[in-house]
Formats: C-alpha cells, structure tokens, sequence
C-alpha cells in the first residue's frame, strides 16, 4: 500500500467531517511555496522566471506555520523552487510535524543526501523525490548531466535512515510509454513508498514551449502507460485520478482544494495560474470567483490535468456517494478490470 493507514484514515476523516458539516469547499492539501529559488533551470519550469529580488524572498518558519493552522488541511506540501536551500526548512519542517500535518518536502535531491541529518524520519514526513523518468530522460529534463544519479544516491540514504520517501514525475508530449514504464520500475526496485505522476502544465514562461500536452494527447500518453498496469506499481494518488488521466473518467477541476501560499500571499486561484492574491485564506476562499475556472470555463485551463487540480476532484468522488466509494475499491484492488 503507498500510503499508511494512519494517513489514509486522518485524511478520509477530515474529509467526511467536512461534508457532514455541509462545507462545500474546503482544503485538501496547502502547497506551501517558502521560496522560488531554485538550484536547477528545467525547461518546462515556470516558477523560476522572477528577477532575482522575487527569488532572493522567504517565508519565515512562522510564516509558514499560521499559513498551515489558518489553511487547516490534513496535509503540506512543500514545492518551490528547492526548499532544500530554505536555510530554515528543518525548522519549519518541524513546526509542522509537531502539528500532525502530514508533509510532502518536494525535492530535485541534489542536497538531500548532506542535509538529512537536519531532519528526523517520522510518519509526518516524507520526501518526495523529482524524478522525471530514467537517466537520459531525468537529465534532458532538469538540463544537468548527473543529477538522476545523485537523486538515486539520496533516496537510498533516506529509506536507509527510516524516512518514507516517494517520487513525483512530470510527462510532457515526448515521453516514452515503454520507458515510463521501465521508470516505474526502477523506483520500485529502489523501494520508494509510491508514486506521483501528472502531465505539465504549459507555463507561458517555461523555455520548452512545444512539448506540452494538449488534453486528448495527455489521455492516449497516459492510457499506454498505464494499460495493463503492473501489480508490483505503488502510486500516491487516488486510483480515480489515473482512470481520469487514461480519460475514463470526466472531472471539473477543483482549484480550492490545494490552495497555494507564498511570498505574494494566498495565490488565486491556484498552484499554475496567479490571477492576484488575497491576504488570508479566507479571503480567498470567499473573494474567488471559482466559477470561471476549469475546462470550458477559462482558456488558461484547457489543456490542464495536473494533479493539483483534479486530485481533489477525484478525492470529492470518491467520498460523494457509495458508488464513487466502490469505484475507488475497485480501482484500487482491480486496476485493469474497468
């Protein structure tokens, strides 16, 4: 199983408390951005282009800590840029475990192999792992030679030391099916918990510009990735996120549910596009117009089937009624049965 019981329940819990109470929005997961400094240049990134008095910003670990309590979800994750160069991240990393909130330490691992012993492994933290596909693929995509090796040198420390440890890939038009695959596994032979895997989104900045995916493209990548999909293949995401990736199933995007928090403030209306930004969680909850998001609603998201947005949409499924609660069931133990 890619994700503790302990977790699953925490999170099961929070969401069906929220529907019991009659919220029709709420959190899922804060994307906590303390910084957008990064120490790679990948090509399909568009969270790097700020001049450099924007990338020089930080949030402070208390900061970060009043943005988790007033978000109030069960989950962080923690992208960038690399927070691995936040020279308070442990700090803040800590302040969140000591919450209970379970925290995803997105990271490119060039320095995580020298900085785990400034963490403690614990079931409220794991890191995870950007990993882009195989060697030649990984550092095609992060334009640096070498860096698929490093990370495979980290995660091996980290699972040595206790830590729950996963990945994250990002595939845009020139992926490889059979070689996704192979890349699949690989980080089960290393022993990662599970896996996450979403298409990119075109970023307007990004240097790449002709490999991203258009929807019905990202559905045949994905369907041929994922068909006849292997017994030994642990991902860390909902099983109705994949069957919505293959195009089996039809989701609206669900931008609340992981609202994003950084330099700027609450980012509307979510992690991929910046439409202003509202001083307190509140005020972009109630101050969004959500209704002009979404496929078919805003041309920015036409393409879009990032996980950011959708997982949600699939978490919403599957806790909505019995039969989406079945679905998931069976997705999960029979995943090439539907």
């Amino acid at each position: 199983m890619a994700v503790p019981l302990s977790q699953m329940y925490t999170v099961a819990k929070y969401v069906l408390t929220q529907k019991a109470k009659g919220v029709k929005r709420y959190p899922l997961v804060l994307m906590l951005e303390p910084l957008f400094r990064c120490n790679l240049a990948c090509a399909g990134c568009g969270k790097i282009q700020y001049p450099d008095h924007v990338l020089d910003k930080r949030l402070t670990p208390e900061q970060c800590w009043a943005a988790a309590e007033e978000c109030g979800a069960p989950m962080v994750s923690i992208p960038g840029g690399e927070p691995l160069i936040h020279p308070e991240m442990p700090e803040i990393v800590r302040g969140l475990v000591a919450r209970k909130m379970y925290v995803y330490l997105c990271t490119n691992a060039i320095l995580l192999e020298r900085k785990l012993e400034d963490y403690t492994p614990s079931k409220y933290l794991t890191f995870s792992i950007h990993m882009d596909g195989l060697q030649e693929e990984h550092d095609l995509a992060v334009c640096r030679d070498g860096v698929y090796d490093t990370a495979v040198r980290a995660i091996r420390a980290a699972l040595k030391l206790g830590f729950r440890v996963t990945t994250n890939t990002t595939l845009f038009g020139d992926a490889n099916p059979d070689r996704v695959r192979k890349f699949f596994d690989e980080m089960m032979t290393l022993g990662v918990e599970g896996m996450m895997i979403s298409p990119g989104y075109s970023y307007q900045k990004a240097p790449d510009q002709k490999n991203f995916l258009k929807r019905k493209k990202t559905r045949e990548l994905f369907a041929r990735i994922l068909s006849n999909r292997k017994g030994s293949w642990r991902f860390n995401q909902s099983p109705l996120f994949l069957d919505f990736l293959t195009g089996k199933r039809e989701y609206q995007c669900t931008p609340w549910g992981n609202p994003t928090y950084n330099t700027f403030g609450w980012q509307k209306p979510c992690y991929l596009l910046q439409d202003g930004y509202a001083e307190t969680f509140q005020e972009l909850m109630s101050g969004t117009a959500w209704d002009r998001y979404g496929t078919g609603r805003n041309e920015k998201c036409a393409d879009c089937m990032v996980h950011c947005g959708y997982e949600p949409s699939a978490v919403e499924d599957t806790f909505g009624s019995w039969s989406g609660f079945s679905r998931t069931v069976q997705a999960t133990l029979m995943p090439n049965t539907r």
